[in-house]
């Protein structure tokens, strides 16, 4: 008998938990047109988890890069949220490297 399968569930259910966390502060402080960067690492971390030879690390590092691409697809919800006034809306966001060019695509969603 092995609890691997428990604590990997409990271990996603952390993370996924932390995303919704990290969406609302991103994007409170960051802005929507960072979705782009958080796409890129949550696909890096997926395909990095391919090479990863500890289950656990791999694990963590498969679950969280699908979370980052959840939540940079979440981002352009998150912003009209907090436009809204359902979450506090911060106007001095950090601006997003080539922002110029990131505002002309158009946000994934699900």
């Amino acid at each position: 008998m092995t609890l691997f399968g428990i604590w990997l569930g409990l271990l996603s259910f952390l993370v996924v938990g932390l995303g919704f966390v990290w969406v609302i502060r991103g994007e409170r402080y960051l802005g929507v047109y960072w979705w782009p960067w958080f796409m890129l690492l949550g696909i890096a971390l997926a395909v990095g988890s391919l090479f990863v030879a500890n289950p656990w690390l791999a694990a963590v590092m498969g679950i969280a890069g699908g979370s980052f691409v959840w939540g940079s697809t979440e981002m352009k919800e998150q912003a009209i949220r907090a436009e809204l006034g359902w979450y506090p809306y911060n106007p001095g966001k950090v601006r997003s490297p080539l922002q110029s060019w990131i505002e002309k695509i158009p946000p994934p969603s699900l």
